[in-house]
């Protein structure tokens, strides 16, 4: 076969599988996404006056999701492994679905905690199982690219889901009398049942069983796949195996750096609306409620762009050191200087330069951990750093509330949001330095020179 016939079938193969698989796990992430996030919308909007929620009990019942998540994990990831993507990510969808269906008609505290806890349970190992699914389908060169695609959903994910949100909220005692935030919970679970029953026929386990390629096209990826497993695991077979992803020190090195940048995702996204709703006692400014979904929605728009052109540039260089830590310096500078920003405008501006450095951050972070895990390693690594990033959700969640009730403020939190931010630049510059055969991981593949 000519180069150039290699090169073509190379493109179209990229290019199904881009079409084909990436915009449907990225509504999978959507969905997975609005859901997790959906009690950030209802708190200011009479979920936390309806139970008595404080600031530190509404931190609780939002992080305590990520405690639930933790513990199935890597488990659930080794059953995807075993078990095949479709059938286990179909599986997860439906179970975290008919959970937030349940917070419809929650009465207490306790009873939000104990749902929270369960929904993290249902989705354990969506979003990991998710990136390896993606990651098992294309070539390292074209993975910063498929996963920038799919993580436009996130940020898009609030562009969409707060307007959404607040639409849903809107219609108060439409169904069955429901409180507006309540419907909105009901609204947000039905399509995560919907697509999980969808994603039992459409998603297929790997190239080799896809209708849709061609047998060149089928050829070429499990090749490549192949080529790459072998040269990744070359002489040292234990980077094959489960052991080396909790011996290794390249995993927890990045299992820490995503701490980082998790805690400041989240710390945006479940108290960004809280913070806009204090817009009115600040700054003496008063939003509807639609206006303030589609203010929150402001910082995700750039955000998905930056995303994209970001993931893009990396995918053309290769990624390198700098696309994952200038976002951690910049990201650890704005968190804290927007709350001393001097009008709604210029903190919401300087917010969104927060949401765009963590959101070109993260694309390209997830690149890393399979250019030296393959495998059941691969499977057990990708889960375990996502378990090491959730226990920043549920601290975050948790701590910025506590800080908020103890300081009467969010400027401690949102500094202790800026310190792991840095940690995480700083990590990521240590890393790209340290020997391969230590915790070092390379930082820039098919032919560019690394940093």
């Amino acid at each position: 076969m000519s180069h150039a016939h290699t090169d073509a079938v190379a493109a179209s193969a990229i290019r199904k599988v881009a079409i084909r698989l990436v915009p449907f796990v990225a509504l999978m992430f959507f969905i997975n996404y609005l859901d997790r996030t959906a009690i950030s919308f209802a708190a200011p909007n009479g979920m936390n006056s309806d139970l008595a929620l404080s600031a530190a009990q509404f931190g609780f019942a939002s992080g305590i999701f990520f405690l639930g998540y933790i513990l199935l994990e890597v488990p659930s990831n080794m059953a995807l492994h075993r078990f095949g993507a479709r059938k286990w990510l179909a599986r997860i969808m439906v179970s975290w679905g008919v959970v937030a269906l349940l917070f419809t008609w929650v009465d207490s505290a306790v009873e939000l905690y104990a749902l929270r806890f369960a929904l993290g349970v249902a989705e354990a190992g969506f979003f990991p199982g998710a990136i390896l699914f993606l990651s098992l389908w294309v070539p390292a060169r074209y993975r910063s690219r498929i996963l920038a695609l799919f993580y436009l959903a996130q940020p898009l994910t609030t562009v969409l889901g707060a307007p959404l949100a607040a639409s849903l909220i809107q219609h108060d005692g439409f169904f069955f009398g429901l409180a507006g935030w309540r419907f909105m919970f009901f609204g947000v679970a039905i399509p995560a049942i919907v697509m999980g029953i969808v994603a039992w026929f459409y998603l297929v386990d790997r190239p080799a069983d896809a209708k849709w390629l061609t047998d060149a096209e089928k050829r070429w990826l499990t090749e490549a796949l192949e080529r790459e497993s072998r040269e990744k695991t070359g002489n040292d077979h234990g980077r094959h195996g489960l052991k080396v992803a909790f011996t290794n020190g390249r995993v927890w090195t990045l299992a820490l750096i995503y701490f980082g940048f998790i805690y400041g995702l989240y710390a945006l996204a479940f108290f960004l609306p809280t913070i806009i709703g204090g817009f009115e006692a600040q700054f003496g400014t008063r939003f509807d409620l639609m206006q303030k979904g589609l203010i929150t929605a402001i910082p995700y728009l750039p955000a998905a762009i930056v995303l994209y052109l970001w993931s893009r540039d990396a995918t053309r260089r290769g990624v390198r050191t700098w696309h994952v830590a200038l976002p951690a310096f910049t990201g650890a500078v704005s968190v804290p200087l927007a709350l001393y920003m001097d009008s709604p405008a210029a903190t919401v501006a300087v917010i969104t330069v927060t949401a765009c450095s963590i959101f070109a951050a993260l694309p390209n972070f997830w690149t890393l951990p399979t250019r030296f895990l393959d495998g059941a390693a691969a499977a057990a690594g990708v889960a375990l750093i996502n378990t090491i990033g959730n226990m920043a959700g549920f601290s975050s969640s948790y701590v910025t509330g506590a800080l908020h009730d103890l300081t009467g403020g969010y400027t401690v939190p949102m500094f202790v949001v800026g310190g792991f931010m840095l940690m995480s630049g700083v990590l990521m510059l240590a890393i790209s330095r340290a020997p391969r055969t230590g915790t070092g991981v390379r930082m820039a593949h098919d032919g560019a020179q690394a940093h």
